[in-house]
Order: structure tokens, then C-alpha cells, then sequence
């Protein structure tokens, strides 16, 4: 393991998904999932969130498109989450999941909007 990139990813990993969300998961490792926790903290965030070539806001957008192409849900709210850390409007988050609806069919759209407007009543309080 690179420990400066794990360190970096780390870093990343926590202003984007925020600080409790990844404390949970690396301090709940086993044996089984150690590896894989530092495979995602060092690849994908140290690594990929790591390259200042894209913004993390511009990285936020891009997962989100992704993730409602493929249905996951679950990913998808916790990168919309990311997303709102990362500094994304409102209308931007409107204008993705409006292109998903295009791009990705009518179902992928409802769900992403149903997620989205659940995580944005949570965030106002609502």
C-alpha cells in the first residue's frame, strides 16, 4: 500500500462523504474487508478523487450520472451527498438528473429525482 496515497484518499474520502460515513467503515474493518477498504481509499480516492485534472464538484456530477445509469441507488445517495459537500446548486444537481432522464430512461430519472428530493427534505430540515 502507498501510504501517502491512502492518506491523501483518506483526506478526500471524508470532505466528500463526509467524516462519521467513513470512520464508520475504516474503523469497522475485519479481515475479510480490510484490503478492499484500502483498495477504495487509495485507487478511488486517492488515486482517482486525488487527480486535480477535474474539480470535485465536476467529479460529484460525473458519479452521479453513473451511478443512476447503473441503479444503484445507495451509492447514488451518498455521492448526492458528496455532491451538495462538493458545492453543487441546486440547479446543477436539478440539470444531472435531468440529463439522466434523458440519457439513462424514464425510471433511472424518477428514482433519481425520489432520492434526491428525499436527501434535500433531510438536509432542510423537512
Amino acid at each position: 500500500m502507498d501510504k501517502e496515497l491512502y492518506e491523501k484518499g483518506l483526506r478526500i474520502r471524508k470532505e466528500v462523504l463526509g467524516e462519521d460515513y467513513v470512520n464508520r467503515n475504516v474503523n469497522n474493518v475485519t479481515d475479510f474487508n480490510r484490503h478492499f477498504q484500502e483498495m477504495v481509499t487509495e485507487y478511488a480516492w486517492g488515486g482517482v478523487w486525488g487527480d486535480e485534472a477535474l474539480e470535485k464538484k465536476t467529479r460529484s456530477l460525473i458519479n452521479l450520472a453513473m451511478l443512476a445509469a447503473l441503479g444503484r441507488g445507495q451509492e447514488f445517495e451518498l455521492h448526492f451527498r458528496g455532491a451538495i459537500n462538493n458545492g453543487c446548486t441546486q440547479d446543477e444537481l436539478r440539470a444531472v438528473l435531468e440529463q439522466i432522464t434523458i440519457y439513462c430512461g424514464m425510471p433511472a430519472g424518477v428514482e433519481a429525482f425520489r432520492i434526491a428530493r428525499r436527501v434535500l427534505d433531510e438536509k432542510d430540515g423537512k
